[in-house]
């Protein structure tokens, strides 16, 4: 599996970040390469939801995932194109002048013959590409 892990500091409370990170249909309009998103299924803080990456092709796959409000989001892979497993999510930790340390943590098994330094290497790229994107769209709503 590869696993990348990285955190960032963003000005906006924890709930906030919460409510953007579960606005999962938004996702296209400021994730890089996230080209849909769709809930499927929805029970309270519990969520089935279908994404889209265009990236040299398009991926799907779904997730199932599940949150705390204004704590963390934790997900499990149901299926998807390329991949055999996948775990990760997201723990959000108030800081004490306001603003939230988030933590993004991603364990991703591929299928087929990628070999493990080039999945290691697309996460750690993408990963803080990501991040950021979450942060800028998080203080724009703030």
């Amino acid at each position: 599996m590869a696993e990348a892990r990285q955190s960032i500091d963003i000005d906006v409370r924890p709930d906030q970040l919460y409510d953007l990170i579960t606005d999962f249909e938004s996702y296209p309009a400021f994730v890089p390469n996230q080209s849909a998103a769709r809930i499927v299924q929805r029970e309270g803080d519990r969520w089935r939801v279908e994404f889209e990456l265009s990236v040299a092709r398009k991926l799907r796959y779904t997730l199932d995932l599940e949150g705390v409000p204004g704590r963390s989001v934790r997900w499990t892979l149901v299926q998807g194109d390329m991949m055999k497993a996948m775990t990760g999510g997201w723990r959000l930790e108030a800081l004490p002048d306001g603003r939230t340390r988030a933590e993004y943590a991603l364990d991703v098994e591929l299928s087929g013959f990628v070999p493990r330094s080039v999945s290691n290497k697309l996460i750690q790229f993408t990963l803080p590409a990501n991040l950021e994107a979450f942060k800028r769209e998080a203080e724009r709503r703030g």
